[in-house]
């Protein structure tokens, strides 16, 4: 026997849920299919199942409690996104956009009211309701990446302005039924301002004590985070003003707590889109009363509202495009994220149709308004956010906006997790993948240790993906740790390496007193990458202030400016203001350098005179919450000093919680730039004992043999083998860098430093793939291990024969006549 089919509209709460789900998965991608989003098509389907359209969903208590925990999640989602570094730069911006955009929709709605016969009361709060805006089409924008361009920042720092101001005409409206005394006036604002304070001022500082004390682990931070979001959002019934403003400060309150890549950021966003935004928006299509459409009166307020509600955030959105000279898409965008209705025009309109101030007729129209423009704003939002998106990818390239490849040797659990939130902080918006690596030691239980690697980085994979945030995890074994990362390095081609320490007195080593120990101080021996050495005593989303010390010297150290790139990104992902000491140079110097570097940070420039006053100085300068970061270098570079050896040991006993001591990367020796030529200097790698100037016509393959035979002299094996990875590497390639000279090359085993052998035929030597007989054979070989060397040396080569005046130089100090060659290959 068939079960009872359900009745509509349904009632079994699984059943409900059951459909929710479906049209969660299904719309979106039906509609995206037609280039419209998803967020769109959930509101048209909640207008068609709901009880106006084909009744199979009713608006209950079930629908409204989802609904309104979904609208205050996406109002906190939007407080806790918004660039606050970059609203305050653009504040002016902000209160433009925001005043005009209330101001204007304000007074045509009112004024559109009055003529339609409403009174005044009732009129300035269909004003009111126009006048406000929800950002519908923020996921949107989250998802195209262009959430902290200007546009976008400037209207999401408004929102809060345009609903607080369109909250306070409802809090006016709804408590006028009498005078507008001194005592009205105190009532409304007082409570008010009592409430923001303890928002903006309390809440912070609990966030910053409950992130300190309570464990990472587990669901613990995101519970917290929706406590704070329902609690204030309910508290903000007693300050007379509605929940939505109440979660859009509590986002304000949280922002700088919560950094943009963490894992934490990662479980709120994702509940987010899967659950609580999609059933905001199904409950919006559900106000929709289609069937109020089929009365012709009904048309006039409707008509009247929806132009109000364009032209009333068209003209704001066109005007500060204008004067803070924003890109036609970025004023798209702006009009598409504000001319959107829901959130606080819903609240608005339930209240004063409850009050009795609005009727049913405004209530729908308003409802088909809403409609309208959260079709309208979405669609805008993506139509031309694509277009920003595209613009902001294709900037200029800059060379501190190289994405950076890290890599995370970890090996305390208890510092496992610290290290990963550091890397996802400075990874930023990188599509590089993260590379946690596990070294175990070469003996007789690697079989042990190499499982208790693999438990480690799965660990670390999980802990990764809460952050959706790629990994690859390695394991090495070596008999040497320091060996095994400097080659893990290598091998990833990291830029940047990410190391704990303990804080330890270091250890002695010949004599000399170390810096961190021997394992970390070998790893800064054997490697040229930039290494960050992090000490981690509290976690770093409590952090207030980033405080960079600056050593003599420091700004003319090649990799300056990638270190202070990447410290800007760790202030900016941190949301903490930057302050820099700079012992015995020039801080404006200094300022200017840090200002010019992207992204943008608050900083302040303050000189420290001698160094015996540099801990001192930050002694008296330190707050708890502060981290300390170094701009260390390594010995025999250009801002070494002494003191930097000792300052890691002497900091672990000043900080008892944070610091790191960042070495910027230089560049190897076989990597370094090209001449000229100094008298009787020879390119890296090349040696006279490699240079032979007697090629004759001959098969390439016989000429390379010839070149390289005198350094395999006493290996044959060798010879054939580096032999046979050369012709495989050639076989389908043009080694030809300009025309008459080739470059073959390969890496091979059995060699620890970059070779290069540079031969020289008159009559020329044919070569695979290549148009030109070659006159001048440079054949590069690196250790196999080693490609970011090998690259370097290619690229080195390659500036080497750029220039005519280069290969003088080189030709005559291997006593060749130059000028026969040189009329013989083409123009550099």
């Amino acid at each position: 026997m068939l079960p009872d089919l359900p009745s509509l509209p349904f009632t079994d709460p699984v059943l409900i849920f059951a459909l929710a789900m479906v049209l969660f998965l299904a719309v979106p991608l039906l509609f995206e299919r037609f280039r419209i989003p998803g967020l769109i098509g959930l509101i048209l389907v909640g207008a068609a199942i709901g009880e106006n359209g084909f009744g199979l969903l009713a608006r209950n208590h079930t629908m409204v409690l989802l609904g309104t925990v979904g609208l205050l999640y996406l109002m906190f989602l939007v407080g806790l996104e918004l660039d606050l570094a970059g609203a305050r730069r653009h504040k002016s911006h902000t209160l433009v956009f925001g005043l005009l955009s209330f101001a204007l929709p304000l007074g045509l709605g009112t004024g559109l009211a009055l003529i339609l016969g409403y009174p005044l009361r009732s009129a300035a709060l269909i004003g009111a309701m126009l006048s406000s805006h929800t950002s519908v089409g923020y996921p949107i924008a989250s998802r195209l990446g262009i959430v902290k361009t200007q546009a976008v920042t400037t209207v999401l720092g408004a929102t809060l302005i345009v609903d607080l101001l369109a909250l306070l005409v409802l809090a006016i409206v709804s408590k006028a039924s009498g005078a507008l005394d001194w005592a009205f006036w105190i009532g409304l604002f007082v409570p008010l301002t009592i409430y923001v304070a303890v928002v903006l001022v309390l809440l912070p500082r609990v966030g910053k004590w409950f992130f300190r004390t309570a464990s990472a682990e587990g669901p613990t931070e995101y519970l917290f985070t929706l406590a704070a979001l329902f609690i204030f959002s309910y508290l903000a019934h007693a300050a007379g003003i509605e929940p939505v403003i109440g979660a859009l400060l509590t986002g304000f309150a949280l922002n700088r707590l919560i950094p943009e890549h963490s894992a934490l950021m990662s479980r709120i966003k994702f509940v987010a889109e899967a659950i609580f935004v999609p059933f905001f928006l199904l409950s919006v299509g559900m106000l929709i009363n289609v069937r109020a459409l089929a009365h012709p009166s009904a048309w006039v307020a409707i008509i009247g509202f929806v132009a109000v509600a364009v032209v009333s955030k068209g003209i704001p959105a066109l005007v500060t495009t204008k004067v803070f000279h924003y890109g036609k898409d970025d004023g798209f965008v702006a009009f598409g994220l504000s001319v959107s209705r829901a959130a606080a025009t819903i609240a608005i309109a339930l209240v004063g149709y409850e009050l009795h101030v609005i009727d049913e007729a405004v209530v729908n129209a308003i409802a088909v308004m809403i409609l309208v423009t959260c079709v309208a704003g979405p669609w805008m939002v993506a139509r031309y956010g694509r277009a920003v998106a595209l613009r902001e990818e294709q900037r200029p390239y800059e060379p501190n906006a190289m994405p950076d490849r890290i890599l995370i040797p970890i090996s305390n659990p208890k510092t496992r997790d610290a290290l990963l939130d550091l890397a996802f902080i400075l990874r930023g918006s990188s599509p590089e993948p993260l590379y946690p690596l596990m070294v175990v030691s070469d003996d007789t239980h690697t079989d042990a240790g190499v499982a208790e690697a693999e438990r480690m980085l799965s660990h670390a994979v999980l802990y990764a993906a809460g952050a959706d945030i790629p990994v690859h995890p390695l394991t090495r074994v070596d008999p040497n740790i320091a060996s095994g990362i400097a080659r893990g390095i290598a091998e990833t081609r990291s830029s940047t390496a990410v190391i704990g320490w303990d804080g330890s007195r270091p250890a002695s080593r010949y004599g000399i007193q170390g810096i961190f120990g021997t394992v970390l101080d070998q790893v800064l021996d054997q490697t040229t990458q930039r290494v960050v050495v992090a000490k981690l005593g509290h976690q770093l989303k409590i952090t207030d202030r980033v405080v960079l010390f600056v050593p003599p010297a420091a700004i003319h150290h090649p990799g300056f400016s990638d270190a202070a790139h990447m410290i800007k990104v760790l202030a900016a992902n941190l949301g903490a203001s930057l302050m820099t000491l700079v012992l015995d140079g020039d801080g404006r110097r200094v300022a200017t350098l840090m200002n010019e570097i992207k992204p943008t940070v608050a900083i302040t420039v303050n000189k420290v005179e001698t160094w015996g006053r540099v801990l001192g100085e930050l002694e008296r300068r330190l707050s708890p919450n502060d981290l300390v970061v170094v701009m260390s270098a390594r010995r025999g570079t250009v801002s070494w000093h002494p003191k930097l050896d000792r300052l890691p040991a002497q900091l672990a006993r000043l900080v008892p919680k944070s610091f790191l001591m960042i070495y910027p990367g230089v560049r190897d020796p076989v990597a370094a730039p090209a001449s000229p030529l100094a008298d009787g200097a020879w390119p890296p790698g090349l040696s006279p004992a490699r240079v032979s100037t007697d090629l004759v016509d001959m098969p390439w393959q016989a000429a390379i043999r010839h070149m390289i035979r005198p350094s395999f002299a006493h290996d044959e094996d060798a010879l054939e083998e580096v032999m046979e990875s050369i012709v495989r590497s050639h076989d389908d390639l043009s080694t030809e860098i300009r025309p008459g000279i080739v470059v073959p090359h390969a890496r091979v085993p059995g060699i620890t430093n970059p070779l290069v052998f540079l031969g020289v035929s008159s009559a020329g030597i044919s070569f695979p793939n290549t148009p030109n007989r070659a006159h001048i054979i440079f054949t590069l070989l690196s250790p196999m291990g080693e490609p970011q060397a090998h690259l370097r040396a290619l690229a080195d080569l390659a500036h080497l024969v750029a220039s005519d005046q280069r290969l003088n130089e080189l030709l005559r100090l291997c006593n060749v006549d130059v000028v026969p060659i040189l009329t013989r290959i083409g123009p550099g």
